[in-house]
């Protein structure tokens, strides 16, 4: 009976706790937690990128054919990434952009703003896009005078102006503080660049800038000369607003995509390979000829470059470098005129008289044109121009086979970033014995490239540029 009992009472709690259980799964209803919208969800739903950019070479400014800027361009291509449009407030100092950050609907701040133990306390950096260090710049003549300084000691009794509340102003507090004697202000009224402009009428005699924006500025500044870094190898990077951790992954996961596809090194190239063959010298005398030559052809640069689809300031860039505007010019190879035509180009593009301006220049730009139809057409965008400019230099078929060459290392031949790696091997025997055309000296049309660049550059960038100063057309 006892056995009986107790698998009854067993069996009863058995079924008991089933059908509790039964009953409770059925009539529990889940509770979903509303997830909140992360930064980046915002961004992607309303489609908009805010970012205060500041207006300087290095980082944002308005050239001839849009927007431009090492920094926007970075930008750009990360909104592209996104599939949102870009919406730019413009800040005119760094001070000026460090308040921006505070705004609540501001997603970035780029101005060339270092990773600095102080700041880190205070913002919410990014990842590092850049690396540049601080450099002490000043007054070139002071090299004549006597007085350039080569070392912080130097600096005692100079008058060095810097941004207020920027790396270069904690530098100098440090420095101070290690007992340095520097006679320095800072001021949240100029932008670096703008205390660049200053060092080179001697206004001042020093300030500091990153060697990125000492770099871009010494062709606009040429009595502006480095004395020497202040600073180790520093990191630059953007501001993101708070609570964006989800943004700041999905930029890191970007930025490592964008430098291993090679575009970050084609953007690096397009605007700071030039500065490598920056010359004092050279930069001086092409300002005194802006004012003394460019004068007498700038109708001509800019009718032709008109009819011909070619930027003027790209043909007036490119004669200067072939003939420093001199109309008589003659190389030891033959070669005469503004464009440097030779006799069998000449014929071919109907120039009869290759010492005559006009003809020259329309001769020029017409076998330009006739060159960039025949660059290959995965060729794109300004790297279509480059190739060309290239070809007029050492020819198309040499182009080609560093196109070829460029493949065979495994790079992009399609990018001008990537021949021009390349291009200097067609000098090296065991390179050129395997391509069509042979042996070409590669190195010349890469000098010859970031030249034509680098003053093209300088022309789009001063008060003398070819675009912003219209005059009243003579007849031509």
């Amino acid at each position: 009976m006892d056995k009986y009992l107790k698998s009854s009472i067993f069996l009863f709690f058995a079924i008991s706790f089933f059908i509790f259980g039964w009953l409770s799964h059925t009539a529990y209803k889940p509770i979903h937690r509303v997830k909140t919208p992360s930064l980046l969800d915002e961004i992607k739903e309303q489609k908009i990128l805010n970012v205060a950019l500041l207006n300087s070479p290095s980082t944002y400014y308005i050239g001839p054919d849009g927007p431009k800027g090492f920094e926007y361009d970075l930008l750009d291509a990360y909104s592209q990434y996104l599939g949102v449009e870009l919406n730019i407030t413009v800040a005119n100092t760094t001070k000026e952009a460090l308040e921006l950050s505070k705004n609540p609907n501001i997603h970035i701040v780029s101005a060339s703003l270092a990773k600095t133990k102080i700041k880190e306390k205070n913002f919410n950096f990014g990842p590092s896009y850049f690396e540049a260090q601080q450099q002490v710049v000043c007054y070139r003549g002071m090299l004549w005078q006597g007085h350039f300084p080569k070392s912080i000691e130097d600096l005692a009794g100079l008058r060095i102006v810097v941004g207020e509340d920027t790396s270069y102003s904690e530098t100098i507090e440090s420095l101070r503080e290690d007992g340095f004697d520097i006679n320095a202000t800072y001021t949240s009224e100029f932008s670096t660049e703008e205390l660049l402009a200053k060092v080179a009428i001697n206004e001042i005699d020093c300030t500091i800038a990153d060697s990125n924006i000492y770099a871009l500025n010494q062709r606009y500044f040429p009595k502006i000369a480095l004395a020497f870094s202040v600073s180790n190898r520093e990191q630059l990077a953007w501001i993101l607003a708070q609570d964006s951790k989800e943004l700041k992954d999905d930029m890191y996961s970007w930025l490592n995509g964008f430098n291993q596809s090679g575009e970050m090194a084609r953007l690096k190239d397009h605007y700071y390979s030039f500065a490598l063959f920056f010359d004092y010298y050279n930069t001086k005398t092409f300002y005194d000829r802006i004012k003394t030559r460019l004068p007498k052809y700038k109708q001509l640069f800019e009718k032709y470059g008109e009819r011909y689809d070619i930027p003027c300031t790209v043909l007036a860039a490119q004669s200067y470098q072939e003939s420093h505007w001199n109309p008589k010019a003659k190389s030891y190879t033959g070669v005469r005129g503004l464009m440097m035509l030779t006799q069998s180009t000449a014929r071919m593009v109907g120039v009869k008289n290759r010492l005559d301006p006009k003809q020259s220049i329309e001769g020029g730009a017409k076998h330009l044109k006739e060159l960039l139809k025949r660059v290959p057409p995965e060729v794109s965008g300004e790297d279509r121009l480059k190739f060309a400019l290239a070809s007029y230099n050492v020819g198309l078929g040499h182009i080609l086979d560093a196109q070829k060459l460029s493949e065979r290392m495994g790079l992009n031949k399609n990018v001008w970033s990537d021949l021009k790696k390349v291009l200097p091997l067609l000098a090296q025997k065991k390179y050129y014995k395997t391509l069509k055309h042979g042996y070409a000296r590669g190195s010349e049309p890469v000098r010859y490239v970031d030249s034509i660049y680098d003053y093209r550059d300088i022309l789009q960038k001063n008060s003398y540029e070819l675009l912003l100063s219209k005059e009243e057309n003579d007849e031509i």
